[in-house]
């Protein structure tokens, strides 16, 4: 027996595997999340493009999401938080990090990924990248002008809350 890729530590068998195989469905949005990234460590492109909404099919890369799939070294899934996407829910959503290596350079996929539910189905319908805050090279002194243009001093305008 093996562990799932999805992370849950349980064993592949009774995890994810009835997912990918047709068995069974989903019951919330993360566990969906989490058989759609053990199909993309598996390459299994069509349990991915089923598992995507009806709406966003037609924006299906089918040889770029396999070339990706296959061409990358899957490390882990962590899941940063869920909104709604229970049971009882129709929406969803799920934050989560995919840490993949890609030609020998790691990679730390973050996105906020929607999920619908249709009937008793669970779909993801669209994923928007988190982007880490970069920070600015040229730091705002507390003695600065208040860049919101008010023309009072940064520590006494906006820099009063930080």
């Amino acid at each position: 027996m093996s562990k799932c890729p999805c992370g849950t530590g349980s064993e592949y068998a009774a995890c994810c595997e009835p997912y990918l195989e047709g068995k069974a469905k989903p019951a919330t949005a993360e566990k969906l999340m989490r058989s759609r990234y053990t199909a993309f460590t598996k390459a299994d492109v069509d349990y991915i493009e089923h598992s995507t909404d009806q709406s966003q099919r037609k924006n299906f890369d089918r040889s770029g999401t396999l070339e990706w799939a296959k061409g990358s070294k899957w490390k882990g899934l962590e899941i940063v938080s869920t909104k709604d996407g229970g049971e009882n829910d129709t929406t969803g959503e799920v934050e989560f990090i995919a840490n993949y290596s890609y030609n020998d350079v790691d990679q730390a996929h973050h996105e906020r990924a929607e999920f619908k539910k249709r009937g008793s189905e669970w779909f993801f319908v669209d994923g928007k990248l988190v982007q880490e805050p970069v920070r600015n090279e040229n730091k705002i002194g507390r003695n600065d002008p208040c860049t919101c243009g008010s023309g009072k001093k940064y520590k006494k305008c906006c820099g009063a809350a930080a």
